[in-house]
């Protein structure tokens, strides 16, 4: 129900707002001039000194009478003199038209809107291309953030909820500290399913290691990843759409560059090392040298070692055997 009446109120704005004709924005600029110039609250029947239910006639006749102490020859080196005495006869000629005062009479009574339509803002002001494309980049990128925001908000939540959930299946309801390391068993969601017993366990089922206050999933090769606040993903400008287009376009340029300079400087000398290390990598080989040439197990041994402590920011432990 709330959604139709937010529906109905926005279809009602833009309607008012594309209400607005050129009559109603130049009613929009007399007001806020004479404001400016004559004082706030000033309105179109106060300047002329008439009340707002004042016949044709004496509207003309506050005219004439303002006109006369208005007029520019009176008010020699007097600013904005011209200024008033034409904005004058355009107050006069729209209180002494029918429709166009109507119009007025609408704004004198309701006030003057503040939000007047983008068509009377855009005419006034026309902004470039660029204005324009500045306004959405910073906009979307402000939308971007906002949600990112969100999701981080949202991300801290489920974190915590975890946490409390693994520190209650390890210290029981009353949450009391133990000491030393507990496995447990906690659901993080999702549809019923199998366990490796055949049971029917309600979502997605994970191993969790419980250590004082720090709590740990337990993955399959035995280290621990923790789950804390930096598990969730903080909102940053950097990572906005526009910021990181820029990044990665600069960051492409740079490695570019890199590699030209790297080609032009080692093009002409890169096949006599190459040839190099072919000789020395055959002379080691030769049977009665004392030199051993590593062989590919080894050299996969490092890589997956180095692997393995570089996983999840070097971060991960392996889980103490319990006594």
């Amino acid at each position: 129900m709330r959604v139709l009446h937010l529906i109905a109120f926005l279809a009602v704005l833009v309607t008012a707002v594309v209400a607005w004709t050129k009559e109603d924005h130049e009613i929009f600029d007399l007001v806020s001039a004479i404001e400016a110039a004559e004082g706030k609250g000033t309105t179109f029947y106060s300047w002329l000194d008439v009340s707002n239910t004042a016949s044709t006639s004496e509207i003309s006749k506050a005219y004439r009478k303002k006109s006369l102490q208005l007029h520019p020859d009176k008010n020699k080196g007097v600013k904005g003199a011209h200024e008033r005495f034409a904005r004058l006869g355009v107050v006069a000629a729209i209180l002494r038209n029918g429709e166009k005062r109507e119009r007025y009479d609408f704004f004198y009574k309701n006030g003057v809107p503040r939000w007047r339509g983008t068509g009377y803002y855009y005419s006034r002001f026309r902004p470039g291309l660029g204005t324009v494309l500045s306004f959405l980049v910073i906009l979307t990128s402000g939308l971007q953030y906002l949600v990112q925001k969100m999701n981080y908000n949202r991300d801290l939540k489920r974190v915590n909820e975890i946490r409390d959930q693994a520190r209650a299946a390890a210290w029981g309801a009353k949450l009391t500290p133990l000491e030393g390391q507990r496995k447990v068993r906690i659901s993080l969601g999702g549809g019923p399913r199998l366990d490796e017993d055949g049971n029917v366990v309600g979502g997605r089922m994970v191993d969790m290691v419980v250590e004082g206050e720090h709590v740990y999933i337990l993955e399959s090769d035995g280290s621990l990843l923790p789950v804390d606040d930096d598990t969730a993903v903080a909102p940053s400008i950097k990572r906005t759409w526009f910021l990181a287009l820029v990044t990665g376009l600069v960051q492409k340029a740079a490695r570019r560059d890199g590699a030209s300079i790297e080609d032009a400087s080692t093009g002409p000398s890169g096949g006599g090392e190459e040839e190099s290390d072919s000789g020395s990598g055959t002379a080691s080989d030769v049977a009665g040298s004392g030199a051993a040439t590593p062989t590919g197990s080894s050299t996969s041994g490092g890589s997956k070692g180095r692997a393995a402590t570089t996983m999840a920011g070097g971060r991960r432990r392996k889980m103490a055997r319990r006594k």
